[in-house]
């Protein structure tokens, strides 16, 4: 799996391995474990990790000829089915095959890795940029080891940014930014956008998705928008809360003065068109006012 993705900010995703560990109440309702149940796989906690053969691991080449050929470069995000950064023996040990596979596609294809471990993630990719020769660090005339990855961590409040968010700071990536999903709490980004390239927001979905204040969004992208850094609004998710706007979630206490409801039909808050025009922002790295 992995050729098409519903993920609005990318087109692919590629997974090492399936499973990990739960580190946060981000973690709680975690869609990659439910999903994993589903396939009959129980790879999340200490235990055993699920591993992929050849076929698996060339798909992105031709990704990365696709993308060649129509003259364009596409985005991978790697990580939805675990942390490639967890510490664990079977993820550490598809680590090396993972960057030689990032730097064989590099010339057409942007990996996305999202981590809720940036310090081991910063200081990963650093020992692997300071040791691996220049030959396999990418196609012919790339030049001296460099990153050429994107790296960000999540964050859903604001200990979690506290804690993870300044561990990117001087990582070495070509793009650093935040999943601030499923936002559960206010945040205020603080001094991220002087090492913060991007911010992705989002409601939680899926079973036991626990509300989300549309005030938070609207915050985040105003900081954003403040701060000169690119921000993309990716879901209000299954339970927004918006009174100011007349949105509200089935099942709510709390209404307008007027008793009056509006609910989203997307069940993941997706669909921007349902969402207030101040919201519906998508920018990427590079694009942002």
């Amino acid at each position: 799996m992995g050729q098409v993705t519903e993920i609005s900010w990318c087109d692919h995703t590629f997974n090492p391995v399936w499973g990990c560990t739960k580190v946060s109440a981000g973690c709680a309702h975690c869609y990659a474990e439910t999903l994993a149940k589903r396939y009959g796989k129980d790879v999340w906690g200490p235990g055993e990790r699920r591993t992929f053969a050849d076929k698996h691991w060339n798909e992105p080449l031709k990704w990365a000829r696709d993308a060649e050929k129509a003259g364009e470069r596409r985005r991978v995000f790697c990580g939805s089915m675990c942390d490639v950064f967890e510490e664990h023996p079977t993820t550490e040990a598809q680590l090396p095959r993972l960057m030689a596979l990032i730097a064989a596609t590099s010339h057409a294809l942007d990996w996305l890795l999202l981590t809720k471990r940036p310090e081991r993630a910063s200081a990963w990719l650093r020992e692997w940029l300071a040791t691996t020769p220049r030959w396999r660090v990418g196609q012919a005339g790339l030049g001296a080891a460099q990153p050429f990855w994107w790296l960000g961590t999540s964050v859903e409040d604001q200990s979690t940014l506290v804690a993870r968010a300044p561990r990117l700071f001087g990582a070495p990536a070509a793009v650093r930014f935040l999943s601030y999903e499923p936002a559960l709490g206010p945040i205020d980004l603080g001094a991220a956008p002087a090492y913060v390239d991007w911010v992705i927001v989002g409601g939680e979905s899926g079973p036991g998705a626990r509300p989300f204040d549309i005030a938070w969004a609207r915050s985040v992208a105003e900081q954003c928008r403040t701060a000169g850094v690119a921000c993309f609004v990716k879901q209000l998710g299954a339970r927004p809360e918006g009174i100011s706007d007349g949105i509200s979630y089935r099942g709510s206490e709390t209404k307008k003065p007027d008793g009056f409801y509006r609910y989203l039909n997307d069940r993941k808050g997706g669909d921007w068109s349902e969402w207030p025009e101040d919201l519906r922002v998508r920018e990427f790295p590079g694009t942002a006012a």
